[in-house]
């Protein structure tokens, strides 16, 4: 049996047409409330769940978003897997405005204490990171992108940025001298809480700009204006990808991702603050009675 499939849209992806039975779910969460109402429905035959990251609207900053709210609501809603879309500079001039890609690692250059973890209040938990995506899901949307003859690559680093505001043209210079493949405000958050509560995660990210580090005569620096434009051009395709991964998706509950607290936590339950056990009874519930 296939469990449902999370959608987290990013800049200019606030929905998704033609979800059958769609209903619209305000969540309830520990951690406090999430982005928005999340929606529930059916899509191409497979039961779906689907959060508009910065609320309907766009109105949540990238440093204000209740990632914890955010993961915890998908779980809570019966989440297997989530797609995550973010829109994103890139750092190489292979990665082209309007190509996709599915980064396999991140780094974190984020400053303002975003929560990042579950853990804490008398529960540690330390989770395997060193593959911070499902390599089966990330599979998946290649494949898609590529079947649909969409530009689409398959692995890079994803640098996460603080934000709102853009690169200046040294730190974009910085982060090429690297190695990183593109810049972006929102994943890694999610990446690290999916992880915790044992949601296979993957990220397909729209190339928008080349960032600020490009200096070639036909490329428009990057400005809001121009994210927009491309922005309406990827949201298109990253749909057609999304429903096409739905399609063909398949139960794999053998995944690594669903076990990966298994050996993650440290604490002695008998130590274990009740409140906290009862606020992370839905993530640790397995493993600690």
């Amino acid at each position: 049996m296939i469990g449902r499939i999370g959608i987290i849209g990013g800049s200019g992806f606030y929905d998704i047409e033609g979800v059958k039975d769609a209903r619209s779910i305000k969540v309830t969460t520990p951690f406090g409330k999430p982005s928005d109402d999340l929606v529930t429905g059916t899509l191409e035959g497979k039961a779906v769940v689907f959060l508009a990251r910065h609320g309907k609207g766009h109105s949540i900053l990238p440093s204000e978003i209740n990632y914890r709210a955010n993961i915890y609501a998908m779980k809570k809603l019966g989440v297997e897997k989530i797609i995550s879309i973010s829109a994103c500079g890139s750092l190489k001039e292979k990665m082209k405005p309007l190509d996709m890609v599915v980064p396999d690692q991140y780094v974190d250059r984020t400053n303002q204490a975003r929560q990042m973890t579950f853990f804490g209040d008398g529960i540690v938990g330390h989770v395997g990171f060193a593959q911070p995506v499902c390599g089966a899901l990330s599979k998946e949307l290649y494949t898609a992108g590529r079947s649909l003859g969409i530009p689409v690559h398959l692995g890079g680093t994803y640098i996460n940025m603080e934000g709102p505001q853009f690169s200046t043209k040294a730190e974009s210079v910085m982060y090429r001298s690297w190695g990183m493949d593109i810049i972006a405000m929102s994943n890694m958050a999610e990446a690290k809480l999916a992880r915790e509560a044992e949601i296979c995660f993957a990220t397909l990210a729209c190339v928008t700009d080349y960032d600020c580090w490009y200096s070639g005569e036909s490329v428009e620096p990057v400005s809001v204006d121009l994210i927009i434009q491309n922005l309406r051009k990827n949201i298109d395709n990253a749909k057609k990808i999304v429903r096409m991964v739905l399609k063909g998706t398949k139960a794999d509950n053998d995944c690594a991702c669903r076990s990966a607290l298994k050996n993650a936590i440290m604490t002695d339950p008998k130590v274990m603050p009740p409140a906290t056990k009862k606020r992370l009874k839905l993530i640790i519930g397995k493993y600690v009675e």
